[in-house]
């Protein structure tokens, strides 16, 4: 199995950027042991602080992947151009949060990408991405 995992912005801060709510971990060394237990999975992973590169992702990874693990980030509330690249493809989309969009502020309540995901997986730290493959693995 072929799974990519596209990360929004500012997730490449994480192990620096707001301990108490993302912990103190960067995603360069979770992403190393993610591949470590998966090993029988192959694991992509691209992040970037720009939307529209989020979406060219999107659209690259339709068909090369058999799932794809999504964490918009902020855009996850704003981007209806995210939310319409998840509704063209074929490709199977999990929206994934770290931290409970539904604990925090109203405005993190509306996502643009749910509507258009497979499932949804928040709160549960960076565990939210392991749930997320072993939901694709179980299938």
């Amino acid at each position: 199995m072929k799974l990519m995992i596209i990360n929004g912005p500012n997730l490449n801060l994480l192990g620096t950027r707001e301990p108490d709510t993302y912990g103190n971990k960067s995603f360069e060394t979770y992403f190393s042991e993610l591949q470590f237990k998966f090993r029988e999975t192959e694991l992509s992973y691209f992040q970037s602080n720009i939307e529209g590169e989020l979406i060219d992702e999107i659209q690259k990874a339709d068909t090369i992947f058999d799932g794809i693990i999504l964490n918009a980030a902020a855009y996850t509330h704003t981007s209806i151009g995210i939310g319409d690249a998840i509704k063209a493809i074929r490709t199977p989309v999990i929206e994934v949060h770290i931290s409970n969009t539904f604990s925090r502020e109203k405005f993190r309540h509306k996502s643009f990408v749910s509507p258009n995901a497979k499932g949804i997986i928040v709160g549960f730290g960076l565990k939210s991405y392991e749930l997320a493959i072993q939901s694709f693995l179980d299938k």
